[in-house]
């Protein structure tokens, strides 16, 4: 099973035991939800099993994760309802309307917007929730999942920026991604990618974004596929061509729905002042220099990485730094493979074969854990991408250097 999957059922799993009254969920996951983020990037730098371990102590809402808008601290997702479900006796979730759109509604404006075809499985929740609407549509061509999420947002917040940004094509691995600017002041996401970057199964995800001035976001995503996982790919491309997706995600026949969803207040989605160190200067100041490009760079919050090359071929570097993690690594960071030094800090050294489908791709690291629950885990690959095949026999820095970079005071905050 891939581990998105296994990583998914076992959120799910672990959702059984979580309180189901949606306020507290919530103030939970306002506490908690950057420490998500440094926990999921774990996945990318620590491996499936630190990942694994984190889940017990999350209990947030996991968007991204399950790719659904129901929050994990309940036994499983409900089925998207085709009629407004019952209200609850707990209070409504922070962010939805009153239900003056209903799922049926949505998924008539859906219909409405599609080129000649048919929508089967049509499901959708109203406004009285957080409202999304799918379905599989088939334009005699092949059935082809579709789904479009809807939310109001700071149009000029870092949710918005992150929502309309191209990622990193070395990491996210898609095929074409741009950013418009549209007459009435909206911006406009247009990617064609795929629902694993690394392109172990040929099911594509083409998606649009539009966030407009007075904070409109809607979401549209279609595959080539009938579901977006699990499923054989059933046509070449998703059916609506770029064109078609800025229609259907720019159509004034979802207002209604967003204009009953409440405003967000300016700045109310952007993280708190960062007062720790910088991670991506730090990393800077601790590569090698003499011969020694960069050729990519980037990161945000606790999480960085590096592309570099000294013309023997590219490596990717990166690091996370995480704070209060002893409680969270108790158990995987022992054993005989952990070296505990004088002032107890904890080092773990690897070198394993890498976890993206890279032919060839080899994945050296050391993780650290000091005392005080500072975690520090520096990677390093032969390639300047996980997704793509090896382009030199080992990574640019030795262990050694490794595990000099991960020990640094530099990480120490003053």
């Amino acid at each position: 099973m891939p581990f998105e999957d296994e990583l998914g059922e076992a959120l799910r799993r672990t959702g059984d035991g979580f309180t189901t009254d949606r306020n507290a969920l919530v103030d939970g996951g306002e506490r908690r939800g950057r420490r998500l983020v440094a926990r999921r990037r774990a996945a990318v730098v620590g491996g499936s099993v630190l990942a694994l371990a984190a889940i017990g102590t999350a209990g947030v809402y996991s968007d991204s994760l399950l790719g659904g808008a129901a929050p994990v601290g309940v036994a499983a997702p409900p089925a998207l309802e085709t009629s407004p479900p019952a209200r609850s006796d707990n209070p409504k979730i922070p962010g939805t309307g009153t239900g003056a759109v209903t799922a049926e509604q949505l998924i008539g404006v859906l219909r409405g917007l599609l080129p000649a075809g048919g929508l089967t499985d049509a499901r959708a929740r109203g406004t009285d929730q957080p409202p999304v609407v799918s379905g599989v549509f088939d334009d005699g061509n092949g059935k082809a999942a579709i789904s479009v999420g809807l939310a109001r947002v700071d149009p000029k917040g870092s949710v918005a920026r992150e929502a309309t940004q191209c990622g990193d094509k070395s990491f996210q691995g898609y095929d074409d991604c741009r950013t418009e600017k549209l007459a009435d002041g909206s911006t406009l996401l247009l990617s064609k990618g795929y629902e694993y970057p690394d392109r172990r199964v040929d099911t594509k995800l083409w998606r649009a974004v539009l966030v407009t001035p007075q904070g409109f976001q809607v979401d549209v995503s279609e595959w080539n596929a009938p579901a977006e996982k699990g499923a054989a790919v059933s046509r070449t491309n998703p059916p609506l061509t770029t064109a078609q997706l800025k229609a259907l995600v720019t159509s004034d026949r979802w207002h209604p729905a967003l204009n009953d969803l409440p405003a967000v207040a300016p700045g109310a989605q952007d993280p708190p002042a960062d007062t720790g160190v910088q991670v991506g200067s730090v990393l800077q100041s601790l590569l090698p220099k003499d011969g020694v490009t960069v050729v990519s760079d980037g990161g945000q919050g606790e999480y960085a990485y590096a592309v570099l090359d000294d013309g023997k071929g590219a490596s990717l570097v990166q690091v996370n730094v995480q704070p209060h993690m002893a409680e969270t690594l108790a158990g995987l960071m022992s054993g005989a493979d952990v070296t505990t030094l004088p002032d107890g800090t904890k080092v773990k050294a690897e070198q394993k074969p890498g976890e993206k489908g890279g032919v060839g791709v080899v994945w050296w690291s050391v993780d650290t854990l000091r005392p005080d629950g500072l975690r520090v885990v520096v990677s390093a690959f032969n390639t300047g991408s996980q997704n793509e095949a090896a382009t030199r026999k080992a990574p640019l820095l030795t262990m050694d250097r490794l595990k000099e970079i991960a020990l640094s005071p530099k990480w120490i905050t003053p």
